[in-house]
């Protein structure tokens, strides 16, 4: 049930964030994060991570290929989006009474789930699987 559970986990993951990169393809995008790393002065060529962090980092947890891995490359996305983007909404509500940065909140916890337990076993390259000796101590 544990494996099922993280397959749960990483799916759910993976294709959100995958979904949520999407829309940074559209130039005007590029151009936003760009304009807030250069803010903080960050050089702007950083803007590319935002593709490793919300396209090849869900790609990877999905399939199950370099599970951890893929988790925190997208612990350390959400923190560069809460730290760049939404610094003034972390203790802000929206107009309906929620957490103004519920989503990005969610997608830094879960991630940083996956990077702890793992891909489970039914992954391409399964970690956070325990061995029968494992499982006996």
């Amino acid at each position: 049930m544990e494996d099922l559970t993280k397959l749960i986990l990483r799916l759910s993951l993976g294709f959100m964030m995958l979904s949520h990169g999407m829309g940074k393809f559209a130039p005007q995008s590029i151009e936003f994060i760009s304009t807030k790393l250069t803010a903080v002065n960050l050089p702007a060529e950083l803007v590319y991570g935002v593709y490793l962090g919300e396209i090849v980092a869900p790609i990877l947890v999905i399939i199950g290929l370099f599970t951890r891995l893929g988790g925190w490359i997208m612990v350390v996305n959400m923190l560069f989006a809460i730290g760049l983007v939404h610094m003034n909404d972390i203790f802000a509500l929206t107009e309906r009474g929620a957490w103004a940065i519920e989503t990005q909140a969610l997608f830094l916890v879960v991630s940083l789930a996956v990077a702890v337990f793992g891909s489970g076993k039914y992954a391409i390259k399964p970690n956070g699987v325990k061995t029968a000796e494992e499982k006996a101590e």
